[in-house]
């Protein structure tokens, strides 16, 4: 009896050591993509009122880990039975992915052009108003995170998918933790830096004191975190896209030429295909206001 309990405990403790190892490995290849899910829903998650950022972030927080409850299920069984599905899921969804960074791009130098679809903040009369506008900018913050933990949870199950389906769950599941958790955590603090450095400076003794000047340095560098954040989210969305066209796609793998970078490449794709898409949305909206 007593050495069936030992032997019980040596697999789950072999378990444990391959499934550490694999998470490991599954964060390194993870690690670019999770850098670019930083990028976009901290540009995503800012902007709001100090008193409205947390409870904002938390909402997007919720609707990330709900995110992962729908995806990694279907996930699984998809690579189990239809693999050619993942392939068509993560194309659709770099399609989203580079319309949107190709949006952004658009209406940066076109700030006239329809002024309903910007995401920033605008100048609201009534709580029901702010509400239905952080409502609305939630929503999309979600459907990115969507979209981005799709290709998380894919390259996750990649690394694991030689392995036995117990390891592959338990693998997949905490990088997917991780990209919730993670990520939001470093969102809530980047959002928060200004909070923490007026705090510093009213605990600060003395205008010369080490926390009054780290205090003032969190006040005056959050704008320029936040504006850069907007820049590098925009990047980040086209380059996700690009990639899943690179690595998806076999023609358009073989476009890439021997001396170019294949970071710039995937960008470039990622921003002709952005633009392709939203002429495509922008004539069939023209024609439906037509008719």
């Amino acid at each position: 009896m007593a050495s069936g309990i030992f032997a019980i405990l040596d697999d789950i403790a072999a378990l444990m050591d391959d499934v550490a190892m694999m998470s490991k490995v599954a964060a390194k290849k993870t690690a670019g993509i999770l850098g670019d899910d930083l990028a976009v829903n901290a540009e995503k998650a800012s902007g709001f009122v100090s008193s409205r950022e947390i409870p904002v972030l938390w909402a997007i927080t919720k609707g990330s880990l709900l995110n992962k409850v729908i995806i990694l299920p279907i996930a699984f069984l998809l690579s189990a039975f239809l693999p050619w599905a993942v392939t068509l899921i993560l194309i659709l969804g770099g399609l989203y992915l580079s319309y949107e960074g190709a949006e952004k791009i658009y209406h940066f130098f076109s700030p006239h052009h329809d002024e309903s679809k910007k995401e920033e903040l605008k100048e609201v009369s009534s709580k029901e108003e702010i509400l239905a506008l952080e409502k609305e900018r939630v929503k999309s913050a979600i459907l990115t995170d969507f979209i981005l933990s799709v290709e998380i949870v894919i390259i996750a199950l990649g690394t694991v998918a030689n392995e036995t389906i117990t390891t592959q769950i338990m693998v997949v599941t905490i990088i997917a933790i991780i990209a919730t958790v993670g990520v939001y955590g470093i969102v809530a603090l980047i959002v928060r830096m200004d909070e923490a450095g007026y705090h510093l400076i009213d605990k600060s003794t003395s205008e010369k004191s080490f926390k009054n000047k780290l205090g003032q340095f969190l006040v005056a560098a959050l704008p320029k975190v936040i504006k850069s954040l907007s820049v590098i989210g925009t990047i980040a969305l086209l380059l996700v896209a690009g990639g899943i066209f690179v690595h998806n796609i076999d023609f358009i793998h073989q476009l890439l030429p021997e001396a170019l970078p294949s970071i710039i490449f995937e960008f470039l794709i990622g921003l002709v295909v952005g633009f392709a898409c939203l002429l495509l949305v922008e004539l069939f909206l023209k024609i439906k206001k037509a008719f």
